[in-house]
């Protein structure tokens, strides 16, 4: 299973609800030798922008993704500049506003940001052979 098969099981659960940073951690747990139990912890408080409408937890979960894989600033900047430029913003509050404005319901919103997060995490490792 690859990084954004696995991101979209984590959100199709029914069972159990992943905020967006949990679900982009998670995905990535087994790789950075992170217990799930772990990063679902570490990302408890990082839902809607860290509980206030800032980093959208997608953003804030591929972040501490290439931190603990041992990538530099630049990996995190270019992580943040493509997010941004593929979304128009990287903080929660104005993405939620800029998907009301769409007619895109909240859950289907989320769920892609948590992809385009894992996305460019995977990419980023990836080519970084991390």
């Amino acid at each position: 299973m690859d990084y954004l098969e696995k991101a979209k099981a984590l959100r199709s659960e029914e069972s159990v609800h992943h905020n967006c940073a949990q679900a982009t951690l998670l995905t990535f747990s087994e790789h950075l030798g992170l217990s799930e139990e772990t990063a679902r912890g570490v990302t408890t408080f990082f839902n809607v922008g860290m509980r206030c409408g800032a980093m959208c937890g997608a953003v804030s979960g591929a972040l501490m993704v290439l931190g603990l894989a041992g990538a530099d600033d630049k990996a995190a900047a270019e992580l943040i500049a493509k997010f941004r430029e593929k979304n128009g913003y990287i903080n929660c509050a104005e993405l939620l506003k800029a998907a009301r404005e769409r007619g895109e319901e909240r859950k289907p919103h989320c769920d892609r940001m948590v992809y385009d997060g894992v996305s460019l995490a995977a990419e980023i490792l990836e080519r970084e052979g991390k």
